[in-house]
């Protein structure tokens, strides 16, 4: 998680990795190599937000400016809140305000996109309809950490609702986180009295002397001390290596805020209460609980803030932390002022009875999703099957059809070529009788003949006959005269 001074510092939060602090005098070399190491591990951190990505590069890219982010640091939580802070966007570089406009025109995109997808699913349909200005106006009231009324350019109005969707979202995360704790808790008994309810009278016997011998197991240990209280801190000191008659706030100040802004931000805080955490929890342990000591964590945390930090900014400064271990309540905390979580009921039977009547509606409403699912499904393959049968008879028709025009081609074809066929013939037959000559005899046989006839007649002062024919008597003559072969 981010710390709250970032986050309100231009609506992100200061990054931490917890790690051992000694009071040796440091190697130079050495601390400039964990600083860089450190800036590393904060620039891939997620601070949780859907709008994560966003928020870190908008801090990224102001950050880039000398003077606003000596202003940022220099600025008091209250003015950043009230977005005095904001009006200083307007002195930032010229190149600075052109990636905060992409960044803001890439957000608003992405923000789109999300909502179209999210009322696709919804209505089960795609793209927007009449009606669906009531989800995009939702979209913005739900989406509000940019300012939809401009989404071009990246103004002092987003910056303003950057800071305020950040701290709304920090000052809910503690609620949400605990009722997400205590609906698990309750699902995690809800099953288990399922589980013995499905048991023979014997078997549920042994299943529940199982399950409390589990819980008393889980409460022997030893005593946790009172978060943020002298014995509580003295415990840590010592886990530092040093002697427990040697605590110093100030230098213990020192060791544990991590990333040395002045202040112990939420995380460096959850980090002090390792060692009471560890006297409870331990994974290797079938009764212990993880999920419940990462709550217990965060109770602790809680609890300390409300005890110390007297500005509500969700942080320790160090005079906070000095003036909380002057009080008397630092040596002899009130013993009711915090419960451990073991020691804690995390719900009524009558809550756990309204959880289960819960679960059952939404049990009834899933068998009721699932019915319409499977007649959604059944009415879907009964047109795909319907769709798939007039495609299959389209398809028959079509190579019917196609059948037919070749069958159509090929008698037209044939046609074509008889037709061609008979045209041919009769002048082959012509030629080959002019060529075969009358009588069937080759045509030089009849030359000789020809030239007879045309003797004779000249000689008698007769007239030729017309051309190819020849009177019966001379070609009887002229077949005398031929010898006999």
């Amino acid at each position: 998680m981010l710390t709250l001074r970032r986050c309100l510092l231009l609506a992100a939060l200061v990054l931490l990795v917890s790690h051992d602090a000694m009071l040796a005098p440091v190697d130079p070399k050495k601390q400039q190599v964990e600083e860089n190491e450190t800036e590393k591990k904060e620039e891939s951190q997620d601070t949780g937000l859907h709008y994560d990505s966003y928020l870190q590069e908008v801090v990224r890219v102001l950050e880039t400016d000398p003077e606003f982010k000596k202003k940022l640091q220099e600025a008091d939580i209250e003015d950043i809140k009230s977005g005095k802070l904001s009006a200083e966007l307007n002195l930032v570089a010229h190149n600075v305000r052109s990636q905060l406009d992409e960044l803001k025109r890439t957000e608003v995109t992405r923000l789109r996109k999300l909502q179209r997808v999210r009322m696709d699913m919804q209505n089960g349909r795609n793209g927007l309809h009449q009606g669906d200005l009531r989800d995009v106006k939702k979209m913005y009231e739900e989406f509000n950490h940019v300012d939809h009324s401009n989404p071009r350019s990246f103004e002092e109005e987003d910056l303003n609702k950057l800071i305020q969707a950040v701290v709304q979202d920090l000052e809910n995360y503690d609620q949400k986180r605990h009722l997400e704790f205590k609906r698990y808790e309750m699902v995690k008994e809800h099953q288990r009295r399922e589980k013995l309810s499905q048991l023979s009278e014997e078997d549920r016997k042994k299943e529940q002397e199982r399950y409390e011998e589990m819980q008393r197991k889980h409460k022997d240990h030893p005593k946790m001390n009172h978060p943020g209280s002298k014995d509580q801190l003295e415990e840590v000191w010592e886990a530092d290596g040093l002697a427990k008659e040697d605590f110093n706030p100030r230098a213990f100040f020192g060791m544990h805020d991590t990333n040395g802004d002045g202040y112990l931000d939420p995380m460096e805080l959850e980090a002090l209460f390792e060692k009471e955490l560890e006297k409870v929890y331990k994974e290797s342990n079938e009764e212990d609980d993880l999920r419940e000591m990462e709550e217990e964590r965060a109770r602790m945390r809680k609890h300390v803030l409300r005890e110390v930090d007297t500005n509500k900014d969700s942080m320790v400064s160090f005079e906070e932390f000095s003036d909380a271990t002057k009080r008397k309540e630092f040596e002899q905390p009130e013993e009711d002022s915090f419960e451990p979580l073991d020691e804690t009921d995390f719900f009524t039977e009558e809550e756990l009875e309204e959880f289960e009547q819960q679960l059952a509606r939404e049990a009834d409403d899933l068998r009721q999703k699932e019915v319409e699912l499977a007649r959604q499904r059944a009415e879907h393959q009964q047109k795909r099957q319907q769709l798939q049968q007039v495609v299959q008879m389209s398809q028959e028709q079509e190579r019917q059809a196609e059948a037919q025009g070749q069958q159509v081609a090929v008698e037209t074809n044939q046609e074509s070529d008889q037709a061609a066929a008979g045209q041919d013939a009769v002048p082959a037959e012509v030629a080959q009788h002019a060529a075969d000559g009358e009588g069937g005899q080759p045509a030089e046989m009849h030359e000789p003949v020809a030239a007879a006839v045309a003797a004779d007649a000249v000689a008698v002062g007769g007239n030729l006959p017309p051309e190819g024919q020849l009177g019966e008597e001379q070609v009887q003559h002229q077949e005398a005269q031929q010898p006999a072969s």
